[in-house]
């Protein structure tokens, strides 16, 4: 009897030893287990994506729609959606993920658009000298709004995602202001620019400026264009605040041959939620960083 009692006791003792350790690895394990989810959200926690760029040609042609098909993954994808093949296209690119951004030009009319008859009574008649068949809106208190929100509601029928608004600064600059007399005031400009992006949240999609984020609070994103020779020209406390806010913030490099020493320069500047591309002079074409 007492053999068995003894032996009774030190299995309770040792069960609750057993107990003890059990729960003790137990906590471990999710404490481990916290410590990795925490990680990977770390680690998951960038603002930064990979862009393609079938829109901007500078000095060699953009991204080819095929090979974004192919190639493009959760990317923002900037088309112009009028070329040959985008349309029919979308359906592939966005199954892969992707966000969809529409190129249209707000602040001139280009002559080879469908709607370029349309758009002439409000631009001027002189042709801007460094992009041959543009021509700047000289009036946006007309009809020129509604051709816009034309286009928009084109666009967001199509499943587009962004709408990215092109030279949205035209009116902004004393020497072009002066060079084809425009008309229209820096103030309607603005005006312009943001009841359009504001058009452009009413359909459910998002709002891309170009170069500049003064006045443009209302957008969600902002691509810079940088350059070989003129790198960071911009004011820089804008990207930052766009950054800040989390917004996607792009920059599109031209004519490199290092552009991974850029792209490092651009991100120790900001921050590696930096969207970045870069058109490489060895290759001949865009290298895309931020790839998932």
């Amino acid at each position: 009897m007492q053999k068995t009692l003894n032996f009774f006791i030190v299995s309770t003792r040792t069960m609750k030893i057993l107990l003890t350790v059990l729960i003790a690895c137990a906590q471990v394990a999710c404490s481990d287990k916290d410590d990795t989810i925490v990680a990977e959200e770390t680690l998951g926690d960038t603002g930064a994506i990979a862009v393609y760029n079938h829109a901007y040609i500078e000095n060699y042609t953009g991204d080819q729609v095929g090979e974004i098909v192919l190639n493009a993954k959760e990317a923002y994808v900037l088309l112009d959606p009028y070329e040959d093949g985008v349309i029919e296209s979308i359906p592939k690119i966005k199954a892969n993920g992707n966000q969809l951004a529409a190129y249209i030009s707000i602040g001139t009319g280009e002559d080879w658009r469908d709607d370029f008859d349309d758009l002439k009574p409000y631009l001027t008649t002189e042709q801007w000298n460094e992009w041959p068949g543009e021509y700047f809106v000289n009036n946006t208190t007309t009809g020129i709004v509604d051709l816009m929100k034309s286009r928009i509601d084109q666009i967001a029928d199509w499943g587009f995602d962004w709408v990215e608004f092109d030279n949205m600064d035209w009116a902004l600059y004393e020497d072009a202001r002066e060079a084809y007399g425009l008309e229209v005031t820096k103030e309607e400009s603005i005006a312009y620019f943001q009841e359009l992006c504001a058009y452009v949240h009413e359909k459910g999609m998002k709002c891309m400026a170009k170069n500049f984020v003064e006045n443009a609070e209302n957008f969600d994103g902002v691509t810079y264009e940088s350059y070989h020779d003129e790198k960071n020209w911009w004011e820089t406390s804008g990207a930052q605040s766009f950054l800040k806010d989390g917004k996607l913030v792009i920059i599109v490099h031209y004519n490199e041959s290092n552009c991974d020493q850029v792209y490092s320069d651009y991100t120790n500047l900001y921050n590696k939620d930096l969207a970045f591309i870069c058109e490489d002079t060895r290759v001949k074409k865009y290298v895309h960083y931020n790839e998932q």
